[in-house]
């Protein structure tokens, strides 16, 4: 006999794998950060940590489609829970592409300058994982400001950044081949923070409703 609580979806499992997701995109973030901090060169083992982080997190994305399925009544709505979990998925994603540029660029890629990036990166995807962690909660909603507060400063400041990379790139001595991969880097790195931006962004979005 089918379960009444789990017809209306009444456990706390979107909220665990929710978390589950968040958790994952943080910890791609500080992944990419200890590659750039200690390591020379990019490893195999590097890569193939970044790729695990990112396929675990496209299989809790894939269960959290299952259970919208299977369930009656959700604690969210069924956009809302969705929408959400897409955008958690695509912060790991882009983190794994930024490995695999490094892993084919030459030694010389001024790892501190994508450090300046990353840096915020890692801050961003630290207040959508708080973030995330709020929304069981239910009326935590000033919290969830001050934490879409922080990450709309990350994002600020990793455009900033972001054009100073360009401009050092439009007037140092690189040539054109050197342009080319490192616009490409930094390109990828702003859009890692994008990615948490709008996982933030949804997530405020959902309190606000239910606040």
């Amino acid at each position: 006999m089918i379960s009444l609580k789990k017809l209306l979806g009444k456990e706390e499992k979107f909220y665990d794998l929710l978390e589950a997701s968040a958790e994952e995109a943080k910890s791609a973030a500080e992944l990419l950060a200890k590659i750039l901090a200690h390591e020379e060169t990019t490893r195999a083992s590097n890569i193939h940590d970044i790729i695990q982080t990112r396929r675990k997190d496209k299989r809790i994305t894939q269960q959290i489609t299952e259970e919208l399925c299977r369930t009656f009544v959700t604690p969210l709505e069924r956009e809302d829970i969705e929408a959400l979990s897409v955008a958690l998925y695509r912060i790991p994603k882009t983190v794994e592409k930024i490995v695999e540029r490094l892993t084919i660029c030459p030694a010389r890629v001024p790892r501190e300058s994508l450090q300046r990036q990353v840096v915020l990166l890692e801050e961003a995807v630290e207040s959508v994982y708080f973030m995330v962690k709020q929304l069981r909660k239910g009326t935590q909603i000033e919290r969830i400001k001050d934490a879409h507060a922080r990450l709309q400063f990350a994002e600020g400041e990793a455009d900033k950044v972001m054009l100073s990379l360009v401009k050092d790139l439009y007037n140092g001595p690189h040539d054109a081949k050197e342009v080319v991969i490192l616009m490409e880097l930094y390109d990828l790195v702003e859009t890692a923070v994008d990615r948490a931006r709008d996982a933030g962004q949804i997530v405020f979005q959902i309190m606000l409703k239910y606040s």
